[in-house]
């Protein structure tokens, strides 16, 4: 039975802010949103920039 205040959301999925580590890229940068499917240990490694195909880095925003 839900309870008031209770949340019936299930926590959110990762989100993640990356740029490209390519001083040369034009590519600025993108908010990468998982979905509840995602590995919880899937991190910046497994991603490349999608203008240059370079390595990306993950940023706080």
């Amino acid at each position: 039975m839900f309870k008031m205040g209770e949340s019936v959301v299930p926590d959110m999925p990762k989100t993640m802010e990356v740029v490209c580590t390519d001083d040369s890229c034009e590519f600025d940068m993108a908010g990468l949103h998982f979905t509840y499917d995602m590995p919880d240990d899937t991190g910046v490694d497994a991603f490349s920039c999608p203008y240059c195909g370079g390595d990306v880095a993950e940023i706080e925003v």
